[in-house]
């Protein structure tokens, strides 16, 4: 381990137009999961200028079946895309929830993909894709996450609720934030650059109006980010370019999946290839790197590693995984194989399968649009949501690995 480093990671708004896709795409699963625990979704979107395009591949029992659109569900479509757009707050000329087009180019799921992935008669339930998943966990913050993302999502999340209360009404959705921390012998002890980029109400780039703003952006930013980690070293860039008036979907296309660095772990930590947004938990891209967190996480909180990274493996249409590979990066009490064997040995898990994944974490219930603005990781588990954030397996995992 370096004795000291600098590391950097950003994150994005939900009003930026690729978070504006994901969060449309999530709440499309979220609506057919709620009409069918079993539908199974791969909704795209892309966003621009007055203009949202859905595409994928869709099976819903109340919405989709037999390769039609079931009465009315086109119309409850387009009402989850405008309401998704409203609560974010575009009603800009450029992008509102009222006025923008839809087209919605969404259509029956595969028949070949349906066959290799359902369970039918001795056969269970396949991975939806084949793939590579991670998980990831640290003791750098209270949410077990690295410290540059965890407080990179903190600031915009601040933003996004001060500009919704009219505490900052000059702020628009759009925004981004990084941030570059210092680490000595591996734990992060100060802050030397700081980039917040925020949309804004007009005039807010010029004379006292951006002296406003900029001292609001220093003020939650010292707010969030813990005592003595800002200094002289910081070095702050709030609204470089000048003017950021015109933003989201009208200043830049937006598309679901392109933002998985920000929905992850900011870099510091592998991810697998393929994005969450859009998906039902079938597909093992979201659902195996959900529980690949919730191990990582419940390892490194029951003091078995201060880093732990998981990886999985599977193949479409086959239950089990190929690989389980755990990595403490030299911080674990334990031998990495017997964290391995411990998992294995964890009945409640249901072998790591799609199936045993959604089940454990109860994940065919509409709870992903939340997931899709301020990370994936590193949330507060709350009744259904966010439910591979609980550490609620560090008992049994203390007892399997000492048996």
């Amino acid at each position: 381990m370096r004795s000291e480093h600098l590391f950097t990671s950003e994150s994005v708004s939900e009003g930026h137009p690729d978070k504006v896709s994901d969060q449309i795409s999530d709440a499309i699963v979220d609506l057919l999961l709620s009409k069918d625990a079993e539908a199974r979704i791969a909704c795209e979107t892309l966003t621009t200028t007055q203009r949202v395009v859905l595409a994928g591949e869709i099976r819903c029992r109340g919405v989709f079946e037999k390769g039609e659109w079931v009465d009315g569900a086109r119309e409850e479509i387009e009402r989850v895309v405008r309401e998704t757009v409203r609560d974010i707050g575009y009603r800009q000329e450029g992008f509102h929830w009222e006025t923008l087009v839809l087209e919605n180019h969404l259509h029956g799921q595969s028949s070949e993909i349906a066959q290799g992935v359902d369970a039918s008669g001795n056969k269970d339930e396949g991975a939806g894709d084949q793939g590579i998943m991670f998980g990831f966990a640290c003791d750098e913050t209270p949410d077990l996450m690295p410290a540059p993302l965890d407080y990179s999502h903190k600031i915009l999340e601040r933003l996004a609720r001060d500009r919704k209360s009219g505490a900052a009404s000059f702020l628009e959705p759009d925004a981004k934030s990084q941030l570059t921390l210092r680490y000595r012998h591996g734990k992060p002890v100060a802050c030397t650059a700081v980039v917040v980029s925020t949309q804004h109400a007009n005039g807010y780039h010029e004379g006292e109006r951006e002296a406003e703003l900029k001292a609001y952006v220093k003020r939650v930013v010292g707010e969030i980010l813990p005592q003595g980690w800002l200094g002289d070293e910081t070095v702050w860039h709030i609204n470089p370019t000048g003017a950021f008036e015109i933003g989201g979907p009208d200043g830049d296309a937006g598309l679901t999946g392109r933002k998985i660095i920000v929905d992850t772990y900011g870099g510091a930590a592998p991810h697998g290839g393929g994005a969450f947004s859009g998906k039902d938990p079938t597909k093992v891209d979201r659902s195996a790197a959900y529980i690949t967190r919730y191990l990582a996480k419940n390892i490194v909180a029951a003091g078995l590693a201060t880093r732990c990274t998981i990886q999985l493996s599977y193949a479409i249409g086959v239950s089990q995984p190929l690989s389980l590979y755990v990595d403490t990066h030299g911080t674990g009490t334990v031998e990495e194989p017997a964290l391995e064997a411990a998992i294995r040995s964890l009945d409640t898990l249901g072998g790591l399968t799609p199936r045993g994944i959604r089940t454990h974490l109860g994940l065919n219930k509409p709870i992903y649009r939340k997931t899709a603005a301020y990370g994936h990781f590193g949330r507060t588990p709350d009744g259904d949501l966010f439910p591979w954030e609980r550490t609620d397996l560090v008992d049994a995992l203390k007892t399997a690995v000492s048996a």
